[in-house]
């Protein structure tokens, strides 16, 4: 991966939620959805904060010295998956976004990360009326129909 890239969650066709250490991720677009647990979300939660792969892979060097080799391997691995899933955008690093490494959930043990996905509420994302909205918004008053 190129060291001048960061990375930012795909919004708005991407929407997500962190809830005790596991990362729900929803693209909208395909109506698959993911999971990322433990350093899963972790990656995740870096992401959020437009970091580069360089940056990522210092950040859990610094929490998981032990596993520095696999780190430099599954980093690059999972935003690839990531990239390849639509859920993230590769962007030139203009400046270095300060790393917030505080916002992170705790590290816990290291665990080989993995993008679980899901495509068994495909159907029912894709129908969302939501999907149907324009210019004018969504929820619309119906105009009055005189007889």
């Amino acid at each position: 991966m190129n060291p001048r890239t960061r990375f930012r969650v795909n919004t708005p066709t991407v929407t997500h939620e962190t809830i005790d250490g596991e990362s729900v991720i929803v693209n909208l677009g395909t109506g698959n959805y993911y999971s990322l647990q433990g350093t899963g979300a972790q990656i995740w939660a870096l992401v959020e904060q437009n970091q580069s792969a360089e940056a990522m892979i210092a950040c859990l060097k610094h929490c998981f010295p032990a596993a520095a080799g696999e780190i430099d391997l599954c980093v690059p691995r999972l935003l690839g998956e990531m990239l390849e899933e639509q859920l993230i955008v590769a962007e030139p690093l203009l400046g270095a976004a300060p790393l917030r490494p505080e916002i992170l959930p705790s590290p816990g043990a290291f665990e080989t990360p993995a993008l679980q996905k899901f495509t068994d509420m495909q159907e029912l994302l894709l129908l969302d009326p939501i999907h149907e909205v324009d210019e004018a918004g969504w929820p619309q008053k119906k105009a009055d129909v005189t007889v």
